[in-house]
């Protein structure tokens, strides 16, 4: 093709037709132009295409990982709730003169079962940590929906962090409770190592320590509640942005 161009430039030439030689070389150059803008225009093209499945699979990805948070932090608070429920199941069982013995052992069973459990905080953020770390929450073109996005899962760390530090305020004050009430032999996992126990020793037990028995209920109880009211507020901002996500998906 370029010497099929140049071979008419040549007989222009020889011909003495400079004008119309002028007149097809820029001819010919805006035709090279147009090619390169086409080659530039499709090369765009392809790569807008790409990012844009490239972005349509991370907005898959995060819609799948938010809603398993949901289930997630829906689990954790039932758990939770349980143990609030043994919580207040050991106090009334402590502060009511006629609980007979072996109710007040099994509310203090229910409450090392479940109410005595510290909260744990877990989430789905592998998708957004990748596009943290590669560069590539650009590929998210909604500006507005990558803010939302950052401050979401910078909830994340701060509910995770306000869980550890409720746990190791409360730790110091646990151990040494737990070892010198003799505990263990409240949990049916380890009860046997104590041998026989005098059900009505137990249930004096826990009467002459009632107030240690619920001050450590005590702690466990804000612990819990606390953690469950950051993990409903997690709860509301993860569907909201779950609805962003499913709003981007339908553009």
């Amino acid at each position: 093709m370029i010497k099929f161009f140049r071979k008419i430039r040549y007989n222009l030439i020889e011909k003495g037709k400079t004008t119309k030689y002028l007149k097809y070389a820029i001819g010919e150059i805006i035709l090279v132009v147009i090619g390169i803008l086409i080659a530039l225009q499709i090369n765009n093209w392809n790569e807008n295409r790409k990012s844009a499945k490239q972005e349509n699979l991370y907005l898959k990805r995060l819609l799948s990982e938010n809603r398993e948070d949901i289930n997630t932090f829906s689990g954790n608070i039932s758990d939770l709730e349980k143990g609030i429920e043994t919580i207040e199941g050991l106090s009334r069982a402590l502060n009511a003169n006629e609980t007979s013995e072996r109710e007040l052992i099994t509310a203090a069973n229910d409450f090392f079962g479940y109410g005595s459990i510290y909260p744990i905080f877990s989430s789905s953020t592998s998708t957004f940590d990748d596009l943290s770390s590669t560069g590539n929450l650009k590929d998210i073109r909604n500006a507005d929906l990558r803010d939302e996005l950052v401050k979401h899962y910078a909830k994340h760390k701060q509910v995770a962090e306000w869980i550890r530090i409720g746990t190791e305020w409360a730790l110091p004050n646990d151990a040494p409770f737990t070892y010198n009430n003799s505990i263990m032999r409240f949990e049916p996992a380890s009860a046997f190592l104590f041998g026989e126990q005098d059900q009505l020793e137990l249930a004096r037990h826990l009467r002459k320590e009632k107030t240690e028995y619920i001050n450590n209920a005590a702690v466990h109880y804000w612990i819990n509640k606390d953690a469950i009211e950051k993990l409903e507020n997690l709860i509301t901002d993860t569907n909201r942005i779950i609805e962003l996500i499913q709003l981007e998906l339908k553009k």
